[in-house]
């Protein structure tokens, strides 16, 4: 009799303990739980997005450098480059995610940049991430 594996996590097999921090904190709450790799991972994405290179202790390389990009004309060529950049830092620090589009839509009147992720873990399920940078 054949047995169909599932692309779960071995942290997955109890629905009562928590794999981890869910990314924004809340006022409320302040700490609200995770319960699936999936939404770990897009919380680990977001904390990774979000911390540039020798904030973290103990490990000087974990972040996205995006302060580099904080003062530069939003034109194609620096969205291009961000996009470039984003893409090989998320799959060279995250092996297990798969990123189906990534999207840098620029916001002239708030010079700001939305960024709208689609991604899968463990060849999963379609998630999406947005951030305002």
């Amino acid at each position: 009799m054949a047995i169909r594996v599932t692309n779960k996590s071995a942290l997955e097999t109890s629905k009562r303990v928590a794999i981890g921090v869910a990314i924004p904190f809340s006022s409320t709450d302040v700490f609200k739980l995770n319960y699936t790799t999936i939404d770990q991972m897009k919380s680990n994405i977001v904390n990774f997005i979000l911390t540039n290179k020798g904030e973290r202790v103990l490990n000087p390389n974990f972040g996205s450098n995006l302060r580099e990009f904080l003062f530069e004309d939003i034109n194609e060529s620096t969205l291009k480059a961000l996009e470039i950049k984003l893409t090989n830092d998320i799959q060279n620090n995250f092996p297990n995610v798969t990123i189906n589009s990534l999207t840098l839509n620029p916001l002239q009147d708030d010079n700001t940049i939305q960024l709208s992720l689609s991604l899968s873990v463990y060849n999963g399920d379609i998630q999406t991430i947005q951030i305002l940078l």
